[in-house]
Parts: structure tokens; C-alpha cells; sequence
């Protein structure tokens, strides 16, 4: 990369992914020393100049969840103080977007809780990627990018040229994201219809749409415990489904869900390193693909400023290009 004016640092989250991303570049990961005092406090330090430079702090904020969002803020106020030009944070899991609105008296909107967080801090733009609820970027008053993370998956699917193929949603409020793959993979969609009597329990009433001797793909953005998803994928299997795959973006991989995974119907299940998996929870059905050429393109695109929105030309995948 020529632009000399570019920084990449991370935190502790997920340094292989910014490791990855600063060699799609061909820059060197910056130097600093993210840690904690001896009272638990965050300690960070920057360890070379970041005056005048675009600076960009590549971290997600999985488990635990309070420590690596509170490593992104201050990192984010250190590179502020170093008079960097530009300070732009790449969070590909952005936590607490599940609640983006009241649903009850008396709660909060932690979604727009960070949005203000990041920004008080100092970050001049953000970039993520499938947010769990599109509006969340209403909630910025500086750039915002949502990145798409189908394009990825389906670019996975298409080279394993599976046939008789059906793609699955496993809401109804996830039928966007499974017809932009469906598209992508042209095949049609199914969608599974289920109630939740009580929060974190979901009940599969009836699947929209035939998938019977048909090859399925679930898409979703998140993996939480996987309770959704393996029921979804049993009763795919009792309406006559043949191989079932999952494609998701974020994997949290909450406990029980590797174990589900495992007992369940599903063939294999794709995942991004939005979140990294530790080797304890790897498993036979579980295959991550690497999200740093997504981010590693987008950083180049910003730092250029060249259009980000034609990484996602369905045109541009369909001919096998995964960039415009």
C-alpha cells in the first residue's frame, strides 16, 4: 500500500484478523501496548507517531464483551490525544445491537449507547459489518459503514457448486439477507416460521416453502447458542431436507451451542473471524473464512476515498470478482 499516512493498530480481541489485514496491505501492525494495571483498569499506550496520520483501530468487542469495548475507547482517546488526522474504528462484532429499541418500559437502547460511546471518544468513523439491526446506523452522526457479509458466503457456496440448492431464512425478519443470497447463488428461498413464547425460546411452527429432497443453506448474521438454529435444521430435516448447511457472519458460540451444533442436523456450518473461535470450540462441522480481505479492500477504499458500496456490485461477484 503507498499511502504511508495509514496506521492499523488492535487491541486484544482479535489481533490475528488485524494481523491479516495489515499484510493485505502490505503495511506492518502499529505498536502499542494494550493491557491492564494492577487494579484491572485499561492500560493502553501507543507506542510511535500518529500525528497527521489516518489511524485505524481494528477491534471487536466479543467476550468479554465490557473489556474489549472499553480497550476500543481508550484507544480511541489515546490516538485523539496523539493529534492523529483521522480516527476510524473497524468493529466487525458491534455488541449490544440486539437492543436497538424499547420493547418494554424502562429499558435501554444499549445500540445507540455505543454509537454515542464511540463517537464522546473521539472515533471520526466507524466500520462493521452486518449489524444485527440495519437502523443501528442511523444512531451515528459521524460516517458509518455496514459492511455485507453474504457476498463472502455465498462466494463460498457457489465453489462448492452444491445443486438442487434452496436458501433458508430462519425468520421472518431475516428474509432480506436470505433473498440477497439466494440471488447470489440463484436459487430460491424458504423461510421457517416459528414463535418465541419466551425470550431465548424459539418454537418451529411451519416452513414457507418446499424444501423437500432439496439441499438448504441457512443464513443468518449471528450464532448465538445455536438453539434457533439447530431446531431450524431438525425440522428442515423432518419436512424432507436433504444436506443442511449454515452460512453466518458473527459466532458467538455461547455455551451450548457447539454441542448443539454437533447433535443437530447440519452438514456444516461457515462462519467469518468476525469473532475469533478458540480452538476449544472448533469442530469437524465448523469452517471459518477469513473476513481481512473485505476489511483490508475497505480500509484501502476509505483511506483512497474510492467508493465502498461497489465492493457489493452483485454483478461484480456474479463473474467471480470478489472486488469492483
Amino acid at each position: 500500500m503507498e499511502n504511508a499516512k495509514v496506521k492499523i493498530f488492535t487491541g486484544n480481541a482479535n489481533p490475528s484478523l488485524a494481523r491479516e489485514v495489515a499484510n493485505y496491505l502490505g503495511l506492518e501492525l502499529g505498536s502499542a501496548f494494550v493491557g491492564k494495571f494492577n487494579n484491572g483498569e485499561i492500560q493502553v499506550k501507543i507506542d510511535e507517531s500518529v500525528r497527521g496520520q489516518d489511524v485505524f483501530l481494528i477491534q471487536t468487542t466479543s467476550f468479554p464483551v465490557n473489556d474489549h469495548l472499553m480497550e476500543l475507547l481508550i484507544m480511541i482517546d489515546a490516538a485523539k490525544r496523539a493529534s492523529a488526522k483521522t480516527i476510524t474504528a473497524v468493529v466487525p462484532y458491534y455488541a449490544y445491537a440486539r437492543q436497538d429499541r424499547k420493547t418494554r418500559g424502562r429499558e435501554p437502547i444499549t445500540a445507540k449507547l455505543v454509537a454515542d460511546l464511540l463517537t464522546t471518544a473521539g472515533a471520526t468513523r466507524v466500520v462493521t459489518i452486518d449489524l444485527h439491526a440495519a437502523q443501528i446506523q442511523g444512531f451515528f452522526n459521524i460516517p458509518m459503514d455496514n459492511l455485507v457479509g453474504v457476498p463472502l458466503l455465498a462466494e463460498y457456496f457457489m465453489n462448492k457448486k452444491i445443486e438442487n440448492l434452496v436458501v433458508v431464512s430462519p425468520d421472518l425478519g431475516g428474509v432480506n439477507r436470505a433473498r440477497q443470497m439466494a440471488d447470489l447463488l440463484e436459487a430460491p428461498i424458504a423461510i421457517i416460521e416459528k414463535r418465541r413464547p419466551m425470550p431465548g425460546v424459539a418454537e418451529v411452527m411451519n416452513i414457507i416453502g418446499s424444501v423437500e429432497g432439496k439441499n438448504v443453506i441457512i443464513v443468518d448474521d449471528i450464532i448465538d447458542t445455536a438453539g434457533s438454529l439447530t431446531e431450524g435444521a431438525n425440522a428442515l430435516k423432518k419436512f424432507g431436507a436433504k444436506d443442511i448447511y449454515a452460512g453466518c457472519t458473527h459466532p458467538v458460540f455461547s455455551d451450548p451451542a457447539i454441542q448443539r451444533i454437533a447433535d443437530s442436523a447440519l452438514k456444516e456450518v461457515v462462519v467469518s473471524d468476525s469473532i475469533p473461535v478458540p480452538e476449544e470450540k472448533m469442530h469437524e462441522k465448523i469452517k471459518v473464512i477469513s473476513l481481512a480481505p473485505l476489511f483490508g479492500e475497505t480500509i484501502l477504499r476509505i483511506s483512497k476515498n474510492y467508493s465502498v458500496s461497489c465492493l457489493f456490485d452483485e454483478k461484480t461477484i456474479k463473474q467471480g470478482k470478489l472486488w469492483c
